[in-house]
């Protein structure tokens, strides 16, 4: 009896061990076993069975999203986006043969991107022996986990089995967990889902270890290949998925670049016996591409673009990046690098305001291991002549929460809210004299623990200890004049802040809540004013929800102090500017509370070409936004609340990248007029 045929006896009349020994059991006999007949089903090509080749075709996408904010909290707004059609032939041992007969691409955001040859294609037979992706460039030289060389290389667990039916048929499935024996060496980390009764991968889910991604850049590789019974006898491709995470590591701007691919293989054929010279030159091919754009694809490629790619709520590829996290240390997922130039915003290396002048600024990140990240930025302003800084130690778990342990001498911002970015602040207050921003010195170090995402929420505690201090004009416009700065309190205070943040939906259009709040209980405990106890709440919370054609956005500030007269006068509300009270002057209303809501209503009006050289033209919409807003603020000294209602209209265009508001007020005069960058973007201005 061959070795096969007899692994096959043992694993249909095995009893399986239990789920909880088989979580304690690696390695053991019948789980080697197992494995030993999946490596001689694969060397053998299915040489039991009478497939000798075969043909399908695999319909796909490969698209390329990008992403930023700190955490990533946004969804990602896809760039480019190609549909294909392929023409796949397999013949036995291991020939293969693709060939491009369809394809049709969109690009939404000016790019030159080009991927790799092999993201264009199918994966054949469950890889080779050696893993590559990404043409050798991402992922290269890696044992197979069901090869020869992987059996000494990989521990293998049996994790699960279960039943799945095709057709009329059922099958056993076994999961087998792989993990490197040495997790510091190129390796890939994951599961195999084979067939109980002949051992051939139905499924294959796989990560990689930090030293297998060839490219610097690289945060991640996760792959899903899964295979369909043909003729109830052939296990062969059936659906693929990738995704490549990239983020930058010139700068700590917080971006990244995702490629996501996926693919349907059908119409499969065994045995169609092909003509020698189809499996001749390269393995992916194309025709001309003036009969690539003549493939009849149905409807537009962004609506028929699966939802999955384009938001990026795919479960079972996040399910295969927690799965390796579980399966080996931290270490060997993590990125490690030397120390490079970092900044978390434009505005930490180049600013202007009225304190400063124009300051300029660096920093340095160093990552180092385990989770840690250490970093410094610096930055020194022409007018008041004086440095600030600040330097963080950072550890982040596998599942991405996050301690910091930080120390700061730099500005903070009277009331907490940015009415504008900072890269339209700087160019208006250097040119025009118009600083809308309210500084104060602040001194702070500072302990903070954020949790792991869950679903859409994080939540936070954080332990500070502040020394607040005045701050002066000491700078000159190009034209006009700066406004005297706010006469901040000398205030030394200990505060823990508690936070929750709920980040917008992965579908802009679906009905969401959004926004974050938090509530700080503090003590000052020196200063000009009497030491008291101090509480604070503040919130900014978006609602929307599609209305007939458009889209309702609700937006909500929440900000209200008590401790008597104690409380630090940058710690008090302030209102005006285009977020807090559009169509009154910047901060021109104050107190120690603050209710704002804003209701618009967004519609597209139009998509307007436009043409970027070599990127060629890039369809952009342009969004009209009508809305009605309401501020009401307390006065400190007992009047009172004091209402500000405005109404406007806010124009969005060029991708969603700028606005453009007008906005009048409806008690006093003037109107307020406004050019600035999408919101979403300011963090990284």
């Amino acid at each position: 009896m061959s070795l096969l045929r007899f692994v096959r006896l043992v694993l249909l009349t095995a009893p399986l061990a239990s789920p909880l020994a088989a979580q304690e059991r690696w390695n053991d006999e019948q789980t080697l076993a197992l494995v030993r007949s999946a490596i001689v089903q694969r060397s053998a090509q299915l040489a039991d069975t009478a497939l000798r080749d075969y043909r399908a075709r695999a319909h796909g996408y490969v698209t390329f999203l990008a992403q930023f904010g700190e955490g990533f909290p946004l969804p990602p707004a896809v760039v480019k986006s190609d549909e294909l059609m392929v023409e796949v032939l397999w013949q036995a041992p291991d020939r293969s043969a693709q060939r491009i007969i369809g394809r049709r691409d969109t690009l939404l955001l000016p790019t030159d991107m080009n991927y790799h040859r092999d993201h264009l294609g199918v994966v054949q037979n469950n890889f080779p022996s050696i893993i590559r992706l990404g043409d050798g460039d991402e992922v290269r030289d890696v044992a197979h986990p069901l090869s020869t060389a992987g059996l000494a290389l990989y521990d293998y667990r049996l994790s699960d089995s279960l039943a799945i039916r095709s057709g009329t048929q059922a099958i056993d499935v076994l999961m087998i967990q792989v993990r490197p024996k040495d997790d510091r060496q190129a390796a890939a980390v994951g599961a195999v889902h084979l067939d109980r009764a002949n051992a051939s991968v139905v499924r294959m889910t796989l990560s990689f270890t930090r030293a297998a991604l060839k490219d610097p850049q690289l945060e991640d590789v996760s792959v899903i290949l899964e295979n369909g019974l043909v003729e109830g006898r052939f296990w062969l491709p059936r659906r693929q998925e990738i995704e490549i995470r990239r983020t930058a590591t010139w700068m700590d701007f917080p971006a990244r670049g995702i490629i996501r691919g996926r693919w349907e293989i059908t119409d499969v054929e065994p045995n169609i016996t092909p003509a020698p010279d189809r499996f001749m030159g390269p393995e992916i091919t194309e025709v001309p591409r003036q009969l690539q754009r003549t493939y009849p694809f149905e409807g537009e490629i962004l609506r028929a673009l699966p939802e999955a790619i384009r938001t990026l709520d795919d479960a079972e590829v996040r399910e295969v990046q927690e799965a390796a996290r579980q399966l080996v240390r931290a270490g060997a997922l993590a990125r490690v690098g030397l120390a490079r130039p970092a900044a978390r915003r434009v505005s930490d290396l180049l600013r202007v305001n009225r304190v400063e002048g124009f300051a300029a600024g660096a920093g340095l990140s160093q990552t180092l291991g385990s989770g840690f990240t250490v970093s410094m930025l610096g930055r020194f302003g022409t007018a008041d002549h004086r440095w600030k800084g600040s330097g963080a130690l950072t550890w982040r778990s596998p599942r991405e929460a996050q301690w910091n342990l930080e120390w700061s001498d730099d500005f903070g911002e009277a009331g907490g809210l940015a009415e504008v970015s900072g890269l339209r602040n700087s160019l208006a207050a250097q040119e025009f004299g118009s600083d809308w921003t309210d500084p104060y010195g602040l001194e702070r170090g500072r302990i903070r623990y954020t949790s792991a995402p869950r679903e859409r929420d994080r939540w936070s505690i954080e332990l500070a200890r502040e020394r607040h201090r005045p701050l002066a004009v000491a700078a000159t416009p190009a034209t006009g004049r700066y406004e005297p700065t706010l006469a901040a309190d000398q205030s030394i205070l200990t505060a823990t802040t508690l936070g929750w943040i709920r980040a917008p939906a992965a579908e802009p259009s679906a009905p969401q809540l959004s926004g974050n709040v938090h509530l700080t209980l503090a003590r000052t405990d020196a200063g000009a004013t009497p030491a008291t106890a101090l509480v604070r709440l503040s919130a900014e919370l978006e609602a929307r929800h599609p209305a007939g054609a458009g889209l309702v956005v609700a937006r909500t500030l929440l900000h209200g102090i008590t401790g008597g007269a104690g409380v630090p006068v940058q710690w008090g509300a302030f209102a005006g500017g285009p977020l807090s009270a559009p169509g009154y002057a910047f901060h021109a209303l104050r107190g120690d509370a603050m209710v704002a809501q804003r209701v618009e209503w967004h519609r597209r009006a139009g998509s307007v070409p436009v043409r970027f050289g070599r990127f060629g033209a890039v369809p952009t919409t342009v969004t009209v936004a009508p809305y009605v807003h309401q501020t009401m603020i307390h006065a400190r000294d007992g009047a009172g609340w004091t209402s500000a209602p405005s109404v406007g209209l806010g124009v969005i265009g060029l991708f969603d990248l700028l606005r453009f508001d007008v906005a009048r007020p409806l008690r006093g005069r003037g109107w307020l007029v406004t050019l600035d960058v999408a919101r979403a973007f300011w963090p990284a201005l």
